[in-house]
């Protein structure tokens, strides 16, 4: 049983979304604002929401239905029935329960309860917001997956909210220009999943599942992945150039030498099914941007 619960935890999705707190806990670092508690707990935070909404997602698309033989890629726990829906809602509840322990107990350790009050009631609330945000992607008559707009929680989450958030929790102030490299991982972050979308396309249109590519088309969503990655790698190079002190500071470049491979492998695809082992060498290439930035301010 521990086995299939690790299994459905989906380690290898964890070093995508540590990615924000890397870019935006090293940018702060190299403004002189460190804090190795802080730091830890907002990685364990972060690892938390992502194995919670992989919870989540693997019981919502299995009591919906949408996982299923039409499915590309791994077979999920509670489709396979390794996992009961009712053992799965019960890890659910409980791994929401730690992350939230965990958030506040981060909050705390950056802002205390009396100095910046203000700020950890601010971020209590953002932390309840991203547990939810978590939860219903796919869970629940409502689930915002169904409906499309999962692109939009991505990037304010997995971008703005992990990027900004993560700095403003050392610094205690807001740098707009930090805006610039969380758009760049947003858009890296929504490009996994509307590549995952893209793999699943027909699937989920069977299913009801109304995702971007669903609504779009499949010729559409190949014009949104290559604007996405585009994107943030403009966006990377204008913050570094605002930002510019040393070289180095151009070592993300060598992530994008992946990404443009895996953006003609996608400009060449004609069966979305072969677009499956391009998720983790995306997902892979956006961590490594997290890294290489990161290291061009603090080396």
């Amino acid at each position: 049983m521990l086995q299939a619960f690790i299994k459905a935890a989906r380690l290898r999705t964890l070093p995508l979304s540590v990615s924000g707190i890397l870019i935006g806990s090293s940018i702060a670092y190299s403004e002189g604002y460190s804090d190795w508690n802080v730091f830890t707990l907002a990685l364990l935070t972060t690892i938390g929401f992502q194995v919670l909404s992989n919870f989540a997602n693997d019981y919502g698309d299995g009591v919906k239905g949408t996982d299923n033989k039409d499915r590309v890629g791994p077979q999920r726990a509670v489709q396979s029935g390794d996992i009961s829906p009712g053992q799965m809602l019960h890890a659910i509840k409980v791994t929401g329960m730690i992350v939230f322990l965990v958030a506040v107990l981060l909050i705390y350790s950056a802002f205390g309860l009396k100095e910046h009050a203000k700020y950890f009631f601010l971020f209590l609330i953002l932390g309840i917001a991203s547990i939810a945000a978590a939860v219903k992607y796919t869970m629940g008559n409502k689930a915002y997956g169904y409906s499309g707009y999962g692109d939009i929680f991505v990037f304010l989450f997995f971008g703005w909210l992990s990027v900004v958030g993560s700095y403003f929790l050392f610094t205690k102030q807001l740098d707009f220009t930090i805006f610039l490299p969380a758009t760049s991982i947003g858009m890296l972050s929504v490009g996994v999943l509307n590549l995952n979308n893209m793999r699943d396309r027909e699937s989920d249109e069977k299913a009801g599942k109304r995702t971007l590519v669903v609504k779009i088309g499949e010729e559409f969503a190949k014009y949104y992945h290559y604007y996405l990655l585009i994107g943030s790698f403009l966006l990377a190079l204008v913050y570094v150039n605002f930002k510019y002190s040393d070289p180095k500071e151009f070592l993300f470049v060598v992530a994008y030498i992946p990404i443009g491979l895996h953006i003609h492998t996608v400009y060449k695809n004609k069966d979305p099914k072969d677009l499956d082992p391009e998720l983790k060498k995306l997902a892979l290439s956006t961590f490594l941007f997290a890294i290489l930035l990161s290291l061009g301010f603090i080396l």
